[in-house]
């Protein structure tokens, strides 16, 4: 009897309700009716989108690019910008224009036999001096000819055939990928009992690669465990642009935060952008613009505490900074000895002295890494891939494992002989032809050896940053905690003298907030320190006293770029760059 009255009041007011509303509702057009409801959800719409983009760029950047966007709508002005636009994309591509003239566009109809080989090194005779005059670049020391160039070169030709996609067949390949990977996790502290003893990970192309892969596994890894499907990650803007591709790639909303006064990540800075959505928190050490390690303990002390992945980038530092410590330098702790780094990207192709291009990627545990394997399928059978590319030739592999910071061959002592010829062993990785027992020896030597270069590159780094200093009219950005010194001007175009320090066939890399240029420092610069500071002094001199760009340099363009407030803009010049450079 209750159930029938409660239902009769439900229906009572039910009806009242629809009279009321139909009465009330009667007055309007039905259209109108209709078509209410569809602007109130676009509205809505526009608006979340709106705050979204407050909220990503900033009240002042979305508010100027809205301007822009404006602007741009008055006939005449956006085709002016884009004349403006391409005079400096057609400056930028000047020089490399005139040098494709005559380039080959089809297969030739006949082959050119063995003088293909002479066409190549007339070409080569043609590219630029690079020996110590590059910042990075080329990481070996020495001559072309000679050390550790021509182990390369041997390399190459043991391996260049191999599919290490058969590691039935080419089981070398494998074995020395493995022991490679074990030997550098060892450098980061895998050993270490905080490390938790299941360290692992894979060889791959590059720091980028190695940076995509950390990446993707966390975002897997925080899905499986969290159950994230919107995930976010907070990178330092001194942080390596691989994480834009990341994201873009992996559909990851990207947070860049602003460094702290001595150019480090800003720990409270990304505390403040953590949310429920963020998977991956990022440090560098050192950071590629100014050489300065981020604080990785308190990051990992943060990442601990909400749970989520910390990526360590040491594509730098990997294989300086174990050693530089060991030599005494005050080097904080930056690998899997702290407590929270879940990845870590290291380059065997800077410091650790192999050929481009080889990193790794570690993982504190296999849980972490196993998100990152890719199963798949072929109609004769199965396969599995850890990384981006499938396949890639052996002699790559075996680049990655041939690293020998003595820069020479080393012939077994008590003359040794395998088939009437001497064993030969690469300091590195002596596995390749010896017994455990030589292998355990060479480790030992290997380690001296880059230790010995580790002491003569930050030797070289500190007489660079010193006489930088030295200079008046210079300042060294922040303190630089490796191999890499960055520096600018208050009172000088700091970009002219970049230009004048190309024109006297230097190679450095600008950079922007603040502006300043700085110097990657390797084993080829240690011969020509002097002749650096000689002709960065004479550079500052010559702008000092003849303020102006000079012709033909870039000066204007990097000075233009770092005051354009429209961000957007300067990513549309280097879009049209890039387009047209191939």
């Amino acid at each position: 009897m209750d159930y029938s009255s409660s239902l009769s009041s439900l229906s009572f007011h039910f009806n009242s309700f629809r009279a009321s509303a139909n009465s009330f509702l009667s007055q309007y057009e039905p259209l109108l009716l209709l078509l209410a409801p569809l602007f109130s959800l676009i509205l809505a719409h526009l608006l979340r989108s709106f705050f979204n983009l407050i909220h990503e760029r900033g009240l002042k950047a979305s508010l100027l690019g809205f301007l822009m966007s404006s602007v741009k709508l008055i006939p005449g002005v956006k085709s002016y910008i884009d004349r403006e636009k391409q005079k400096v994309v057609d400056k930028m591509q000047s020089d490399g224009k005139s040098k494709r003239e005559g380039w080959r566009t089809e297969l030739p109809s006949t082959g050119l036999g063995t003088l293909v080989l002479e066409k190549m090194k007339e070409e080569k005779r043609k590219d630029v001096a690079w020996q110590g005059k590059c910042s990075g670049t080329v990481y070996i020391g020495g001559s072309e000819i000679d050390g550790h160039f021509s182990l390369i070169n041997e390399a190459c030709s043991m391996f260049a055939h191999t599919n290490p996609l058969h590691l039935d067949v080419f089981q070398s390949v494998g074995r020395f990928e493995a022991e490679v990977v074990a030997m550098t996790a060892a450098l980061l502290g895998s050993q270490e009992k905080s490390s938790g003893g299941q360290v692992c990970g894979n060889m791959t192309s590059g720091g980028t690669e190695s940076i995509l892969l950390a990446v993707k596994s966390s975002r897997d890894y925080m899905k499986s465990k969290k159950g994230i499907t919107r995930p976010e990650m907070i990178i330092p803007v001194s942080a390596h642009s691989a994480y834009d591709k990341a994201a873009q790639y992996f559909n990851i909303k990207l947070w860049r935060v602003a460094v702290n006064k001595d150019f480090q990540a800003d720990v409270k800075a990304i505390r403040r952008h953590i949310n429920k959505n963020t998977i991956l928190i990022v440090g560098s050490a050192p950071g590629f613009p100014h050489g300065i390690i981020d604080p990785i303990e308190e990051l990992g002390q943060l990442a601990s505490s909400f749970g989520i992945c910390l990526h360590v980038d040491l594509c730098l530092g990997g294989f300086v900074l174990p050693f530089a410590r060991e030599l005494g330098y005050p080097i904080p702790p930056f690998d899997f000895s702290v407590k929270g780094v879940s990845s870590i990207s290291v380059d065997v192709h800077k410091y650790g002295l192999a050929p481009k291009g080889t990193s790794i990627v570690l993982y504190r545990d296999h849980e972490i890494r196993k998100v990152s394997h890719w199963p798949g399928h072929k109609v004769l059978g199965i396969f599995e891939a850890p990384t981006e590319y499938l396949v890639e030739s052996g002699f790559v592999l075996f680049f990655r494992i041939s690293c020998d910071p003595i820069h020479q061959f080393v012939a077994v002592p008590n003359s040794t002989y395998l088939s009437g010829l001497p064993m030969i062993c690469f300091p590195f990785l002596p596995v390749l032809v010896l017994n455990s027992w030589y292998m355990a020896n060479q480790w030992s030597f290997c380690s001296t050896g880059y230790l010995e270069n580790t002491k003569t590159i930050m030797e070289a780094t500190k007489r660079i940053q010193k006489g930088i200093e030295e200079i008046s009219e210079l300042y060294v950005v922040g303190r630089p905690d490796m191999t890499i010194v960055a520096f600018g001007s208050n009172v000088l175009d700091i970009f002219e003298v970049n230009d004048l320090m190309t024109s006297k066939g230097w190679h450095l890399n600008a950079l922007q907030r603040p502006n300043s240029i700085h110097i990657c420092v390797t084993l080829q610069h240690v011969p020509v320190v002097e002749d650096f500071l000689t002709d960065l002094k004479e550079s500052v001199n010559t702008v000092k006293e003849n303020p102006g760009p000079i012709s033909g340099g870039l000066a204007p363009i990097y000075g233009a770029a770092g005051k354009m407030p429209d961000r957007g803009m300067v990513q549309d010049l280097l879009v049209d760059y890039m387009d047209g450079t191939c």
